[in-house]
């Protein structure tokens, strides 16, 4: 008995080292220290030892009773058509490195990029294979990995809405590194670039509601979201935001991640009508339903931000949620509908002409596609 409990032990120990080596690997990057931290502790968003969101919000569930065994249940009994069975249609010839101005591209899930009076902005870049630590999780679906780092153009701002594997991607960050690209991004997530040796000079971390104005008529407003942050065991220790884009006389709105935020309505005559709102729609699930929108949900903070066009994102690559994998595409497009909401739907790597957003025609490419 002694023995087999100094076994137990030993296994524990060994264990917990692994697992202490494992989160010690600099893709997890690093919590705020020194000026960055001042920073954080400073932020009205920051109490209680976390940063908060607006309005009370559980993670699991809609009052916190889901947690593990919902997670658990997830994965044992997962639903039919989470992922596609063929490789998703895809625009696979744009030649990113010569875009004509007003021209905005998406990859997949809630990567994008945008090209406007010759400047480029490229948010949340997930262009590996795998949204997750590991390679063998998370994994991209067929035919949505057509387009890779070396396709991009030279980037003037990479914005990121907060720390997730699936915004964050550790590999495309460290493929796209370079002396003169800008960083955005939300309080506390700048200790991740520090970590991996960027420029400290060429990160800008802003609060909600900060504005960065690094150019001439250019102007970014980070907006607040209903989310959570964290790579590993630490959560909550850097922000989560959304953005505005003003630009060569363009207002697009990006929502990053989050619940529905009936703040949203406010937000729409403070900031408002916007061009584009590229909202997030997918990964959604009842354990969780108040950190993302239902398609229905993302439909309405399109309309509350007063948008003549509406693109669903953060849905098209990933299996996160038990929906089916068009099931965003499917209901989102029928809620625009019922609202006579514009709605932009590209397949990935489909150039969208931001000048023709009212004219420009797109296919429901996901339908025929099991």
């Amino acid at each position: 008995m002694v023995g087999a409990l100094a076994i137990m032990g030993s296994l524990a120990v060994i264990l917990a080292l692994g697992l202490l080596v494992f989160l010690n690997q600099d893709k997890f990057g690093a919590v705020p220290s020194g000026a960055r931290l001042e920073r954080v502790l400073a932020s009205p968003n920051y109490r209680d030892g976390k940063f908060q969101n607006l309005i009370p919000t559980a993670v699991s569930g809609g009052n916190g009773n889901a947690g593990f065994f919902y997670g658990l249940k997830t994965i044992i009994f997962p639903r039919p058509r989470q992922t596609p069975s063929a490789p998703l249609p895809s625009v696979k010839n744009t030649d990113l490195k010569n875009l004509p101005d007003g021209s905005l591209v998406w990859f997949g899930h809630s990567a994008f990029l945008i090209k406007l009076k010759g400047k480029t902005f490229l948010f949340d870049p997930t262009l590996s294979q795998s949204a997750s630590p590991v390679s063998f999780t998370t994994k991209a679906f067929l035919g949505t990995h057509g387009y890779k780092v070396e396709d991009l153009p030279k980037i003037d701002y990479l914005f990121f809405s907060h720390d997730h594997w699936d915004h964050l991607d550790y590999p495309t960050v460290m493929a796209l590194k370079n002396d003169s690209t800008k960083i955005i991004c939300p309080l506390g997530v700048g200790a991740h670039f520090d970590k991996w040796g960027f420029d400290e000079a060429l990160i800008f971390e802003g609060d909600w509601w900060d504005v960065f104005e690094p150019a001439e008529d250019l102007k970014i407003t980070f907006v607040p979201a209903r989310h959570f942050s964290g790579r590993g065991l630490t959560w909550n220790q850097s922000l989560w935001t959304g953005f505005l884009l003003e630009f060569d006389g363009k207002k697009i709105f990006y929502t990053g991640d989050g619940g529905y935020l009936p703040q949203y309505k406010e937000f729409g005559q403070k900031l408002g009508p916007v061009d584009l709102a590229l909202v997030e729609c997918g990964q959604y699930d009842p354990g969780w339903k108040l950190i993302h929108m239902t398609p229905e949900e993302s439909v309405q903070s399109a309309l509350d931000m007063l948008a003549g066009a509406a693109m669903p994102v953060h849905s098209g690559k990933f299996k996160i949620a038990r929906h089916a994998w068009d099931d965003p595409f499917v209901r989102f497009k029928a809620a625009s509908l019922k609202s006579n909401l514009k709605t932009v739907s590209p397949m990935i790597g489909e150039i969208v002409k931001l000048d023709e957003l009212a004219s420009q025609k797109f296919q429901d490419w996901w339908v025929g596609v099991d």
